[in-house]
C-alpha cells in the first residue's frame, strides 16, 4: 500500500515563507511525475509545480513563478515545494501527486496553507 504523507502547512503571514514535504511510503515502481496541486474553496484543484524524476525539468504555475520552488530527492521518494512571498491568494489546500510511469497516480491528504493579509 503506497502512501504519500504530507507535512508544512501552516500559518502565515503575507510574505512569508512556508516549506512543503511530500514522502511516500510502501512500495513504488517508477515514477514518473513528482508535483503539487492546490485546492482553494470554491475553486478546482490546480497544478501549482512538477517536476520529471529524470532530467530536472520542472514547471510552474505562471502565479507562482519566481516564488515557488519545487525540488525532490529521488532517494527518499520525497518532494518539496518552497514558498516564498506568499500572498493571500496562495491559501489553499495543497496537495502532492506522484505520476507513474505506469499511467497510475497516488495522491496525498492534503496540508491547508492559510496566508493572512
Amino acid at each position: 500500500q503506497v502512501q504519500l504523507v504530507e507535512s508544512g502547512g501552516g500559518l502565515v503571514q503575507a510574505g512569508g515563507s512556508l516549506r512543503l514535504s511530500c514522502a511516500a511510503s510502501g512500495s513504488l515502481n517508477s515514477i514518473n511525475t513528482m508535483g503539487w496541486y492546490r485546492q482553494a474553496p470554491g475553486k478546482q484543484r490546480e497544478l501549482v509545480a512538477t517536476t520529471i524524476t529524470t532530467g530536472g525539468i520542472t514547471q510552474y504555475a505562471d502565479s507562482v513563478k519566481g516564488r515557488f520552488t519545487i525540488s525532490r530527492d529521488n532517494a527518499k521518494n520525497t518532494v518539496y515545494l518552497q514558498m516564498n512571498s506568499l500572498k493571500p491568494e496562495d491559501s489553499a489546500v495543497y496537495y502532492c501527486r506522484f505520476r507513474m510511469v505506469a499511467g497510475n497516480s497516488y495522491w496525498g491528504q492534503g496540508t491547508q496553507v492559510t496566508v493572512s493579509s
